[in-house]
C-alpha cells in the first residue's frame, strides 16, 4: 500500500502561481512513476505531469507545458507541482497518483486539492 497526501491548493488570481506537493508513504519503490491529474467541475479527470521516481524523466500535458513543472525530492518522498501563469481553466481539484508506467494504470491516490484560479 501507498498513502499520498498532496498540500498546497488554494485560490490564486490569474497569472499568479501555486506549488502543490504529494508526499509518498508506505511500500513505494524506485521503479514507480508519480503524477498529478486534475478534475474541473462537469469534466473527467486528466492528465498534467508525470515523473519517473528513479531518473526523473517528464511528460507533460500540452496544455500546461511550459507552465507547470513536476519535480522530485528524494529525501522527503515528495513530488513537486510549480504551477505559474495560471489560468482560469486551471482550476480543478488536483491529484497526485503512482503507478508503474507513465500511461497508466494508477493504482494509488491522493485524496486531492483544490485550486481556484480567478479571473
Amino acid at each position: 500500500q501507498v498513502q499520498l497526501v498532496e498540500l498546497g491548493g488554494g485560490l490564486v488570481q490569474a497569472g499568479g502561481s501555486l506549488r502543490l506537493s504529494c508526499a509518498a508513504s508506505g511500500r513505494t519503490s524506485s521503479r514507480y512513476f508519480m503524477g498529478w491529474f486534475r478534475q474541473a467541475p462537469g469534466k473527467e479527470r486528466e492528465f498534467v505531469a508525470s515523473i519517473r521516481w528513479s531518473g526523473g524523466s517528464t511528460v507533460y500535458a500540452n496544455s500546461v507545458k511550459g507552465r507547470f513543472t513536476i519535480s522530485k525530492e528524494y529525501a522527503k518522498n515528495t513530488v513537486y507541482l510549480q504551477m505559474i501563469s495560471l489560468k482560469p481553466e486551471d482550476t480543478a481539484v488536483y491529484y497526485c497518483a503512482v503507478g508503474g508506467s507513465p500511461g497508466g494504470p494508477w493504482d494509488y491516490w491522493g485524496q486531492g486539492t483544490q485550486v481556484t484560479v480567478s479571473s
